[in-house]
């Protein structure tokens, strides 16, 4: 029987981002300098089949400090965690490893210093998600107030709306974020911005290679987690650019066939915390239904590297 034939469109940049990358190769590291176990706060990153790789390997994932030894090393995930969780283990004398990502570093950096200067912090993010509270936590209580939305901002009280400054989740929809921070300086004409846009350079990349395959494609497949924000976010910008449908799946399993019947072009990424190996099992269940043409929409090159953390880099 003859198969269909379909023109995949790989996007590119996609998939994992350095801070991905480095943070699980800390887990790794961290393993073969310490032995398993190692205990690890919150998933590394947001990717079932990369923490099941790692629990594998001997990797233990708990959600807070307090489920840990006091003799066993752990390492903080890549989304960063609030400045309580470090001051804990160091009162506890615990072995840890920080994988936040230095892109979310910097944010925490920048909030610090804007705090420093006297200023109330307004944080575009999304309550609930670990990188936000982990932002918010570097700095007392009622010192970051959040806003997710336009609508927020008129909402949002501030101290003194004269001495303002905003940072930015890293893993927002770039064109969402546009629109409420021009909401801010409407209402906060003296609001201070970050020195260079805090939405990490990955998450803007892999929108810009969605939005140029958007166009050409009867459906889109995004290879990421349920809980991944800079996932989530391709999805929506592939639907905004034009792509009515347009899926978030795990796992090749998970591609509901019915719904791509007729579809002649069909565009594939993946979010930043999802493993390559992922999109090649999505192409070969393609290549197992339809005659596979496959094309690479580039829109940028990748070459940023972030150094492992230095108590990984010396001998045990």
């Amino acid at each position: 029987m003859q198969t269909p034939p379909l023109t995949l469109y790989l996007a590119a940049p996609r998939g994992f981002c350095a801070g991905v990358d480095r943070a699980i190769k800390i887990v790794e590291q961290a393993l073969e300098k310490w032995g398993a176990p190692v205990y690890v706060r919150h998933e590394i990153v947001h990717n079932r089949y990369v923490v099941d790789g790692l629990r594998a390997k001997g990797a233990i994932f708990v959600e807070e400090l307090d489920e840990c030894p006091g003799d066993r090393p752990v390492v903080f995930s890549a989304h960063g965690v609030p400045k309580s969780v470090p001051a804990e283990a160091a009162a506890r004398q615990m072995l840890y490893v920080d994988a936040t990502c230095p892109l979310v570093s910097k944010v925490h950096i920048e909030a610090e210093r804007h705090a420093e200067a006297g200023l109330q912090i307004i944080m575009i993010g999304h309550a609930g998600h670990p990188e936000t509270i982990g932002t918010m936590g570097q700095l007392p209580e009622g010192e970051v107030l959040l806003v997710q939305t336009v609508a927020d901002v008129a909402e949002v009280a501030p101290r003194d709306p004269e001495r303002l400054a905003f940072v930015t989740q890293t893993t927002l929809s770039v064109d969402d974020t546009v629109d409420i921070v021009a909401a801010l300086r409407a209402r906060f004409p003296a609001i201070i911005g970050p020195h260079k846009e805090d939405i990490c350079y990955a998450t803007t990349n892999r929108q810009e290679a969605v939005k140029a395959v958007a166009p050409k494609v009867d459906a889109l497949l995004v290879v990421g987690a349920p809980n991944s924000s800079n996932s989530k976010r391709l999805v929506d910008v592939a639907r905004r650019a034009g792509c009515t449908y347009s899926q978030l799946v795990e796992r090749a399993d998970q591609i509901d066939w019915r719904a791509l019947e007729g579809a002649r072009a069909v565009g594939i990424t993946a979010g930043a915390s999802a493993p390559e190996v992922l999109v090649n099992e999505v192409v070969d269940a393609f290549r197992a239904r339809y005659d596979v043409t496959l094309e690479g929409v580039e829109t940028a090159t990748e070459q940023v590297e972030f150094k492992i953390p230095r108590v990984l880099r010396e001998p045990a």
